[in-house]
């Protein structure tokens, strides 16, 4: 059964608070998911360091797919690949938009799009492979 926002939010909440990741819209096999920019996410050279976008990345596709099968925790990552394509600015937030390009029984493949905040021109683009756990 599909999950909406609103429960993949509750989800977040209690079983991956860590996460500074916020689900914007999810459905229709995609996810936008947006991830504040502050200090923390800088690197040296007031660039957004690359492990923020990768986590913004693989959240946005986790979130696409649970969109699609509900809520099952152990749905990983099985491979994962980010282009950089241009310097991101310290802007108050990246967004990841995603989508989903297979939804198989057991594995899920997406794609993600990167932009610093409001502008329209892509700084990253992620692929991922996911394994969705066997359900008895």
């Amino acid at each position: 059964m599909p999950a909406n926002r609103e429960q993949l939010t509750a989800f977040f909440a209690k079983d991956f608070p860590q996460t500074k990741c916020q689900i914007i819209s999810v459905g229709n096999r995609s996810a936008v998911v947006t991830h504040p920019v502050g200090v923390e996410e800088l690197r040296p050279g007031g660039t957004v360091s690359g492990p923020t976008m990768m986590t913004l990345a693989d959240v946005a596709l986790y979130v696409a797919i649970l969109g699609e099968i509900g809520i099952v925790p152990l749905t990983v990552t099985t491979s994962f690949n980010i282009n950089f394509l241009r310097r991101p600015q310290p802007a108050q937030f990246i967004r990841g938009e995603s989508r989903l390009l297979k939804l198989g029984k057991s594995l899920v493949v997406g794609e993600v799009t990167i932009y610093s905040g409001d502008d329209p021109t892509p700084v990253a683009h992620a692929t991922g492979t996911y394994s969705i756990p066997p359900q008895d």
